[in-house]
């Protein structure tokens, strides 16, 4: 088994608030694999909390990961609920936690054992799953893409009903994750990316994900990363390539099962 992660703050000056990690557990008969995506607050607007939100994805994160390898018998939808519920209750006291801000974040779980490899995402970013002839599926929850495909993706479309959804402090909003299992024998590898990360696809169109998860396979995550930052430099006002912000948060996981 070969696991190799990277992650890049968009901003040498901000705190990065993706997270990344990923368990083994003792027995050596599986694995999970976590990314979070933190959501970003407007420069102008709050959270409604004190702590922030590298703050939230390093517990959420952190909580994740332990309920996968540590509760087998659970859902990742469980999984996440649970995680959601335990990091909600740590700063429930002192944070106003109905703030439509309020600290939140994309997710990608996996979880494999000796026969079954199970996928979560919610919201924008990816997990990339290699079968053994080569071929690449992307497990996407395409909800903000189809809701930018017609007109502008504002705030009131978050977390409400016909909007998209992200790990935030309900934990109802794990029933919304795009979910799904493959057999352990079906798959070589996955790789796991934040928005960031992915722009190299779904911004600059540098490849398609086969080729994404190649360029892991073959120079690491780090790369792919420093492929993103070059593609970035090229264009700083985004005049050829639209995009957010000039630059972005990067993360990303590659393993080889």
């Amino acid at each position: 088994m070969r696991i190799e992660l990277a992650t890049q703050p968009g901003d040498s000056l901000r705190p990065n608030e993706d997270f990344v990690s990923v368990a083994l557990p003792a027995s050596g008969h599986g694995g999970a694999l976590v990314l979070l995506d933190g959501v970003t607050p407007p420069p102008d607007g709050g959270t409604g909390c004190m702590h922030g939100v590298p703050w939230f994805t390093a517990r959420l994160g952190g909580a994740l990961l332990e309920l996968a390898v540590s509760r087998p018998d659970m859902t990742l939808s469980d999984c996440l609920s649970a995680a959601i519920s335990r990091t909600a209750d740590a700063h429930r006291d002192g944070c106003d936690l109905s703030h439509r801000r309020t600290p939140q974040a994309t997710v990608v779980l996996a979880r494999w054992d000796a026969t079954t490899v199970e996928h979560l995402v919610l919201s924008d970013s990816v997990l990339l799953i290699e079968a053994l002839d080569g071929t690449v599926r992307a497990v996407l929850d395409d909800r903000i893409a189809r809701l930018a495909a017609v007109g502008p993706v504002t705030d009131r479309l978050r977390n409400a009903e016909g909007g998209f959804f992200t790990a935030a402090a309900d934990p109802a909003v794990a029933g919304r994750a795009v979910t799904g299992a493959t057999p352990r024998t079906d798959v070589r590898a996955l790789g796991a990316l934040s928005d960031g990360a992915a722009r190299w696809v779904e911004v600059f169109r540098a490849g398609g994900w086969r080729e994404c998860l190649s360029v892991l396979a073959k120079e690491g995550p780090e790369a792919l990363i420093e492929r993103v930052r070059e593609a970035e430099l090229a264009d700083p006002d985004g005049r050829s390539f639209r995009r957010g912000k000039p630059h972005d948060d990067a993360a990303a996981l590659y393993a080889e099962l």
